[in-house]
């Protein structure tokens, strides 16, 4: 079979990709560890070797691709139809086609959970809640035991379910994330297990999963040899992108699925591990290796294809000092003379100033805002260049804020949606019945009752008697639901359906309405996307778009915007000319990061990762000032803070450093301001 297809890797890469490819027919290449570092063609690689493996006769029916949002599994599909194409001309749209098992951890997990829901005791009509709705529900458990009544604080439904998240994804005792995690709650460690008890069996009771249970009830499945053996022998090859961001229990299902590590490659960067809030765990790409020994192969890719030679200096000696790490130097052939810049600025305000203006000299010169981005440790971080960009009319889109399923208007009609196909849902009942007024939390609870003690949870609802101040909307809200659980408009026209009995109570419950049915519409062109309302409901809370209406409204109204972030939702991104704020002990690390050196370490990476985001121009910037969020009152509550301890005196041979605003000496010595005040000689005059 003709090679043309891998001419334009270099060898690092095409070792990869032709790892254990090409051997006799009933073998399969032993375990694979790509270490991919910052700009290295990750995804490139990852997509040639997934296409050298159907170009060599591998069934793509049997190969499995994991990766970390469903728009990545459908770029690299596309990317895998394009590399084949050049080998199998038409043929290729048949077999990529085929790639039938590509999605996220958790969208394979819904699908196998399905599958073998007769064979784990799961009914498979279940719905899934997301994080809002899994809160909800914790909330009611939380008040059904009366913790939300106790003399001294309990924690709320959102840090429960943060706490029951992180045991869980971490495999780890509950005294132990309590103790690490979340100290000031080790008291109620007790209520706490209470609690996830009652919440486990009320999700099961309901017939709902929330995120982790798509992980966890996969994993448990797995925990019988038979039926691993059956799942993990439906795949000869299992691919997983990003794996320094998987957790303890992602992990155990892939050991589950492939114990030997036969067929499996995973993909990732150590030094990009910055998801440990999210229980990812960077052991999980460290111990690879050992986890796999003596079968395991690791192939590094360290030719970066993003940034210069003087940016990848400073970001290699920023991540060269990490404690434990696999050792790779990124390097490239773009060469420069510009090395990136270390500002020192006297407050926030200054740093505000300083990045706006440098973002509009930079577009006299050519460059297009989009090309152009700023970085940030916590989104409130830009709050004061947010001020100065809108004065000089700098039109920006900030990323890392409202997302769609957040949007009350949307959680409405998913909600309508999700009652239908599971009327045990007692979170998505209690959310639609209180959109009509005149229904409360007591009345919406006595139809939910009803409707769990019988057989006919639909028949029960239609044979409630009407709620006497509901009068109005009571009989129409039924027949609606009643329809939709028929499915006798179909779909996607079921969800035209809810959105029109919707859009009254939305009209009477929102001042921007007009925006909010903006966004509905918009649902239903992604619905008729989708095969089922099954699908709909499973893959888009899985993996939610955007919202218009999350958006500022300045960025909607140009064509061309600058680019603000924080480094979390940065990753993966590159542009021209990065900027990032706050390069301060404080901030990078944050103050509530640096705790154990674990966290230190990740906060070394997540400075990192935004070095590694700069193609041409980087500049790290260093208030000597800046204002505290959140933090006790401390009179004007600034703080003075030192350049971040992640560059020590030994890296600033890296970086170009300068003062803003320059000196007003500038002009010459000639031209220095008189001293008006000799302060000094005051000084020491007080003391003769």
């Amino acid at each position: 079979m003709s090679a043309a297809h891998l001419e334009t890797l270099n060898d690092r890469q095409r070792a990869a990709v032709e790892h254990g490819v090409g051997l006799a027919e009933e073998t399969i290449g032993g375990p694979l560890l790509i270490i991919a570092g910052a700009g290295s063609g990750k995804t490139n690689t990852l997509a040639h070797r997934v296409a050298h493996l159907i170009v060599n006769n591998a069934d793509p029916r049997r190969i499995l691709l994991m990766t970390f949002s469903r728009r990545a599994a459908t770029e690299m599909a596309r990317r895998v139809e394009r590399i084949c194409a050049r080998v199998l001309g038409d043929k290729a749209g048949i077999l990529t086609d085929a790639l039938a098992w590509t999605g996220t951890f958790h969208g394979i997990g819904a699908r196998i959970l399905r599958d073998y829901a007769g064979e784990i005791g799961l009914d498979p009509q279940f719905t899934i809640h997301d994080r809002e709705d899994s809160a909800d529900l914790v909330n009611l458990v939380r008040h059904q035991l009366g913790f939300s009544k106790l003399e001294s604080r309990f924690p709320a439904k959102g840090t429960c379910l943060s706490i029951y998240s992180r045991a869980v994804n971490a495999q780890a005792p509950l005294q132990d994330v309590l103790r690490a995690s979340y100290p000031w709650a080790a008291g109620w460690e007790g209520q706490l297990r209470e609690l996830f008890a009652a919440y486990v069996e009320a999700k099961q009771a309901q017939n709902v999963l929330d995120y982790d249970d798509l992980l966890l009830y996969w994993a448990r499945t797995m925990s019988d040899p038979a039926l691993a053996d059956e799942i993990g022998g439906r795949w000869d090859h299992v691919l997983v992108d990003e794996y320094q961001d998987t957790n303890r229990l992602q992990a155990t299902i892939l050991t589950g699925l492939k114990p030997a590590g036969r067929g499996l490659t995973v993909v990732g960067d150590d030094a990009q591990a910055i998801y440990s809030f999210r229980a990812a765990t960077v052991r999980n790409i460290l111990d690879f290796p050992k986890e796999f020994s003596p079968a395991a192969e690791v192939v590094t890719l360290d030719r970066n294809y993003r940034s210069t030679q003087p940016i990848l200096a400073a970001a290699n000696g920023v991540i060269e000092l990490a404690r434990e790490r696999f050792t790779k130097n990124l390097w490239t052939d773009r060469e420069s003379a510009e090395r990136p810049r270390l500002v020192t600025v006297r407050d926030e305000a200054d740093q505000a100033r300083f990045v706006a203006g440098e973002v509009l000299e930079n577009c006299e010169k050519g460059m297009r805002l989009m090309e152009q981005a700023v970085l940030f440790r916590a989104s409130h971080h830009s709050g004061p260049l947010e001020v100065e960009l809108t004065r000089r009319n700098i039109p920006f889109k900030k990323f890392g804020g409202l997302r769609f399923l957040d949007s009350a208007h949307v959680k409405d009609v998913l909600a309508a949606l999700r009652f239908a196909e599971n009327p045990r849902d007692r979170v998505a009942g209690f959310r639609l019945m209180h959109l009509l007024p005149g229904i409360g939390p007591s009345t919406a609870g006595h139809v939910l009752d009803a409707m769990a003690e019988s057989p006919d949870p639909m028949q029960a609802l239609g044979d409630h008697p009407c709620p006497p101040r509901a009068a109005a909307d009571w009989p129409e809200f039924v027949a609606v639901l009643r329809d939709l659980r028929s499915r006798a408009a179909g779909w996607p026209a079921e969800i035209g359906q809810v959105r029109a009995w919707y859009e009254p109570h939305l009209e009477r419950l929102h001042e921007d309405f007009e925006m909010r049915r903006a966004d509905l519409l918009q649902l239903e062109d992604i619905a008729a996307s989708y095969s089922s309302r099954e699908r709909f409901l499973t893959e888009l809370t899985l993996d939610p778009p955007d919202a218009t209406s999350g958006q500022a409204g300045v960025p909607l109204l140009d064509e061309d915007y600058l680019i603000l972030s924080t480094i979390h939702s940065a990753k993966g991104q590159e542009w021209k000319s990065v900027f990032v704020l706050n390069v301060v002990d404080g901030c990078i690390p944050s103050d509530l990061g640096a705790g154990t050196s674990d966290e230190i370490e990740e906060e070394r990476r997540l400075l990192y990762v935004a070095m590694t985001r700069a193609k041409d121009s980087l500049g790290l910037i260093v208030p000597q000032r800046f204002f505290t969020h959140g933090q006790p009152s401390t009179g004007d509550r600034h703080v003075y803070a030192s350049r971040t301890r992640f560059i020590p005196a030994t890296l600033l041979q890296f970086f170009e450093r300068r003062s803003w605003p320059l000196a007003a000496a500038a002009d010459g010595p000639e031209q220095q301001r008189r001293v008006r005040v000799d302060v000094g000689a005051r000084m020491r005059a007080m003391w003769r």
